[in-house]
């Protein structure tokens, strides 16, 4: 059996126990880890830029390491994927998710996850496609195109974290970066029937310049996307701890892969169907509803609960949109300083939906982003209402299908659900909430339904980053979803 057909759907835990114990090399495996780029990325369109020459010169640095006594890193000679937007490599393009303006712009810096992956031996291949300032549910853009989903390739994978899910899923890489500031992380987990994990605020630290505080409005996260739970706990590992640059980062680093192995026995978890005010198509309420059964299966209690949230999601997802609204005049703001105004000398470059926002994000007052934080902090107390009662919080991740690509670079999500309007851009997530909140929260594969994937939301305390985990490994060992990786490799390649 070929390299590529053996590791392809194999876990990062495992390849890097193999690299280790000597019975996989790196330069093998990140030769066969290339071709199946080479061969299936092209109708994927998940990777944007990749760098394979970096990355054979590091695998063979990582074979070369392999001596007796050595101190190897944790994922050590695991081929990786990053993510095209506020993510940063140095010598490594920074388009800020496929503007046509930057396509050239690099950024010689890192951003937490590129530095302690690759600081854990990780070998990045390249990055992976992203929307426009990541704002919008959907991955699509003017300068790359949309990705596609590896279920269906006439589907998006969601979004903003898209090309990193589609990676993952389609077995290019066994783990790839996401990021967070509306469930970027999560929507695209649910699409492509991976685990996208987000930590707890603070657990991996923030160190953006020339603000540290700006990933509290609402909270941003970095983290990833994998095809096991064991995955997103190697390299939480690896990316928590503090961080001196980061106000927020968390002191302590719990044992997260040590809290694979515990019990969920007599735990408590309330399920939501809708987060009290979402609409949700009947094929995703039904694959949730007789998902969230395996927590039963793997001896905890569900109780079907109101959150007690009172305002109507067409209303909180506008609170969502301004809230990050500071934060994207602000990039426009430093583009503009560095010598390229978009919105002046570049408007076709971003989509409409985007133009309009900015120019709301402009005429904001103080006033309005105060009323905005409070209507965020009754979601907080609504979620903390529940936690104080229960160990989680269990929702559908997103509240309709995959839906269909778009030829103009502007794919948008639904308009409406079941009769009821929401926001293209992420009115059907019902993710955004745990960004007001800044609690840990992670989308887990809840099964098919017509071939196509759909994704249960699990919400932990704050801090309790260990519960998510734990209870996301037991959902795991009671309903595994490797099956469903069966239906892709043998998609179409054309």
């Amino acid at each position: 059996m070929a390299v590529s057909e053996e590791t392809a759907w194999t876990s990062g835990a495992e390849l890097a126990r193999r690299i280790r114990g000597g019975a996989l090399s790196p330069v093998e495996l990140m030769t066969s880890t290339i071709e199946r780029i080479k061969r299936r990325n092209p109708s994927l369109n998940a990777f944007v830029h990749l760098d394979f020459e970096q990355a054979m010169e590091r695998a063979r640095a990582a074979e070369a390491a392999l001596k007796p006594g050595a101190d190897l890193g944790r994922l050590h000679g695991v081929p990786i994927g990053m993510k095209d937007l506020f993510d940063f490599k140095p010598g490594w393009p920074a388009t800020f998710g496929g503007i046509p303006a930057l396509r050239d712009q690099v950024i010689d810096a890192y951003c937490t996850y590129s530095e302690r992956m690759e600081g854990a031996g990780a070998i990045l291949v390249g990055k992976t496609n992203a929307p426009v300032m990541g704002l919008r549910g959907i991955t699509d853009n003017y300068l790359f195109g949309p990705t596609h989903n590896p279920f269906d390739l006439t589907r998006n994978p969601g979004g903003s974290s898209g090309g990193s899910a589609a990676a993952v899923a389609d077995g290019l890489v066994p783990i790839s970066e996401g990021t967070d500031g509306g469930g970027s992380i999560r929507i695209p987990a649910a699409w492509c029937n991976v685990y996208g994990y987000k930590a707890s605020y603070g657990r991996v630290p923030f160190t953006g310049r020339p603000n540290a505080f700006a990933s509290d409005t609402p909270f941003l996260f970095e983290g990833t996307l994998s095809r096991t739970v064991e995955d997103a706990a190697l390299a939480l590992q690896v990316m928590a701890g503090p961080d001196s640059r980061d106000p927020f980062s968390l002191l302590e680093t719990p044992d997260f892969v040590a809290a694979l192995a515990r019990p969920i026995n007599g735990w408590r978890i309330a399920y939501s169907p809708d987060f009290d005010v979402f609409p949700v198509e009947s094929s995703v309420a039904g694959a949730v509803a007789e998902a969230v059964r395996g927590f039963t299966e793997a001896g905890a209690t569900v109780h079907e609960t109101k959150v007690g949230i009172k305002r109507s999601q067409r209303e909180l997802s506008d609170v969502w949109t301004r809230l990050i609204m500071p934060l994207n005049v602000a990039g426009l703001e430093g583009l503009k300083a560095g010598g390229v105004d978009l919105m002046r000398d570049h408007p076709e470059d971003l989509p409409p939906e985007y133009r309009r926002w900015i120019e709301i994000g402009y005429g904001l007052s103080a006033m309005d982003i105060w009323n905005d934080q409070v209507i965020r902090t009754e979601i907080y107390d609504a979620i903390e209402g529940v936690l104080q009662k229960h160990d989680l919080l269990v929702t559908p991740t997103l509240a309709c299908m995959p839906v269909k690509n778009a030829a103009d670079g502007n794919t948008l999500g639904p308009t409406h659900i079941n009769g009821e309007e929401v926001d293209p851009l992420i009115g059907w997530c019902l993710t955004y909430f745990t960004n007001f909140s800044g609690h840990p929260s992670a989308s887990i594969p809840a099964g098919l339904v017509g071939g196509l994937p759909v994704g249960m939301q699990i919400i932990g305390r704050r801090g309790a980053d260990v519960d998510v985990l734990a209870a996301s490994a037991a959902f795991e060992r009671v309903r595994p979803w490797t099956d469903a990786y069966r239906l892709i490799e043998k998609r179409q390649l054309g």
